[in-house]
């Protein structure tokens, strides 16, 4: 499935990141080249070192409470096309069904849904959210070339459907594991100051600044900022 292109650009007041699309094809081929041989560099080194701390974290969940290893969720990526997007469980396995009773205690603004004591978490789940271990296995969606280190979040079907023309600009790259508005707050930035961090990204992409996010990604996993 994907999102006819003239849905994707922004009207003529909200041409927020038009020079993204007007570099020079030569330098735009250079730049994802390097792109893609970081993240296959980087991912395959990644999977090879972490993979006992998969193994442990399998165990865990698995002794936890009763569902599979991972979570698996349809989401969003660029030009709008769906792909399977992977996660560490961290909630119950009947939390989708639960979600409508919980809207009411919704935090979060725009589309998105956030609780920080949100009952469907389980005791595994809630360490591993507040490390961002969950979203390790994405390195997987960066190896299969779905997702990039560095990039907007892909969002869930239901949210693009509620996006206007100026945010459906997040879908013209390929969404990231890590992005400018992951190390600015997470989710205690509202909707709005997160698609402004994201389209300021799109508008100053490059690889001396996705460099500069994944170093500054560490300490704020470590520190926790906007984890929940």
């Amino acid at each position: 499935m994907s999102v006819p292109a003239t849905q994707i650009q922004a009207g003529a007041d909200e041409v927020i990141v038009a020079s993204a699309s007007i570099r020079r094809p030569v330098v735009v081929m250079i730049d994802e080249a390097v792109r893609r041989t970081i993240d296959i560099t980087v991912c395959t080194l990644s999977l090879i070192l972490l993979f006992p701390l998969f193994l442990a974290l399998a165990i865990a969940i698995r002794m936890d409470s009763p569902g599979p290893v991972l979570f698996i969720q349809k989401r969003v990526g660029k030009n709008g096309v769906e792909f399977p997007f992977f996660k560490f469980r961290s909630m119950y396995i009947d939390s989708e069904q639960r979600r409508a009773a919980l809207l009411v205690n919704n935090e979060a603004s725009g589309p998105l849904f956030k609780m920080k004591q949100d009952p469907r978490i389980t005791k595994v789940g809630r360490l591993i959210r507040r490390s961002s271990i969950d979203e390790l296995p994405q390195l997987l969606n960066v190896l299969r070339g779905e997702m990039t280190l560095v990039g907007p979040r892909p969002a869930l079907p239901s949210e693009v459907a509620t996006y206007s023309p100026k945010e459906r600009q997040r879908l013209i790259v390929t969404p990231g594991l890590t992005g400018l508005w992951q190390v600015s707050g997470r989710s205690d930035l509202s909707f709005d100051q997160a698609i402004h961090l994201d389209l300021d990204y799109i508008r100053r992409r490059s690889v001396l600044l996705d460099v500069q996010i994944l170093a500054k990604t560490i300490p704020a996993v470590v520190a926790g900022r906007g984890a929940y």
